[in-house]
């Protein structure tokens, strides 16, 4: 049994990570854990639209790079995040649309692309297309407004951009098989895979709380994606008030689906969390392990963890 989360997930192959801020790199307790736990980062906001092409045409990856280089350093994989999104865009993005906007965006594609080529494992292409609710819609913005190819078009650009990197599409509330969100994406990334449209992988956020709670139809989801033939991964979990019996199954969900790539969660401790006040993280603010911890590392052990449970049990 290992006694990190990064390494006991490494057993089956697959990956534990976590969403690191720039920012916070300069905190000893917050690098110490997230070193030594995390073999997987993902830049919390460092790669999105506003941060790295602030002007149009001018890049930069001030902060980009001093979360990749310190996952490099620290012997971790990187995850990008995100190239396509309809938040977190630059004022001068926002004011765009129709074929200037479309441009944009593939010219920002092939910015950040070639400044990480066969760097980054994964690229959270598109982020966010589909609109919360019922109705399995699109969601309207200015990307939508600009043709409902937007995304395809994405993606092609992105699999030209860089070969080497695994394409995925990234969204929330799309974990309960019965949800129509879920269908809708569902229903998209099907006709990617017939039309030979390049997309390699489905990230579901898993923000998980009162209003989305965790069902235990999420491993048919995953089991139904993976059959499309595309790889799965948990891109941004976190489960408010952390408990340690959702986070075990969270896990083993990903673990019974052979396409599963791996789990990031999305802060190291609960004052790293956007959520902090629902206290969802496997750390305290303190630095010590919850009871969740212990339950995730168990199930990453195959059930054996190294650790004594925290909770009894």
């Amino acid at each position: 049994a290992e006694s990190t989360l990064g390494a006991a997930a490494a057993q089956s192959g697959r990956y534990f990570g976590t969403a690191i801020a720039s920012g916070r790199l300069s905190d000893s307790t917050y690098t110490s854990i997230a070193g030594r736990e995390f073999n997987m980062v993902t830049a919390e906001n460092e790669m999105k639209i506003d941060a790295t092409e602030p002007q149009r045409g001018q890049f930069n990856f001030s902060s980009a790079d001093r979360v990749y280089n310190w996952a490099v350093q620290n012997g971790k994989q990187v995850r990008g995040h995100t190239l396509a999104w309809h938040s977190q865009q630059p004022g001068w993005m926002q004011s765009l649309s129709g074929s200037a906007l479309r441009q944009a965006m593939i010219d920002h594609i092939n910015g950040v692309m070639a400044h990480y080529k066969g760097k980054i494992v994964q690229w959270d292409v598109v982020n966010e297309a589909f609109a919360d609710g019922s109705s399995g819609a699109r969601r309207d913005s200015n990307l939508q407004r600009s043709g409902n190819d937007w995304i395809e078009v994405a993606f092609r650009t992105a699999r030209a951009a860089d070969p080497s990197a695994k394409l995925c599409y990234n969204d929330y509330n799309v974990e309960n098989w019965t949800w129509a969100k879920t269908q809708a994406m569902y229903n998209m990334v099907r006709d990617f895979k017939q039309r030979g449209v390049p997309i390699d992988c489905v990230g579901f956020q898993s923000h998980f709380n009162s209003g989305s709670p965790y069902n235990s139809n999420f491993r048919t989801t995953l089991q139904n994606f993976a059959a499309l033939g595309v790889d799965v991964a948990i891109t941004e979990l976190d489960i408010q008030g952390a408990p340690a019996s959702t986070y075990a199954n969270v896990t083993n969900d990903c673990l019974a689906v052979s396409r599963c790539l791996g789990i990031t969660v999305w802060g190291v401790r609960d004052s790293d969390s956007w959520r902090s006040e629902q206290t969802p993280l496997l750390f305290n603010n303190d630095g010590s392990k919850k009871a969740a911890y212990t339950a995730v590392l168990d199930a990453l052990n195959g059930g054996a963890s190294s650790e004594p449970p925290a909770d009894g049990g």
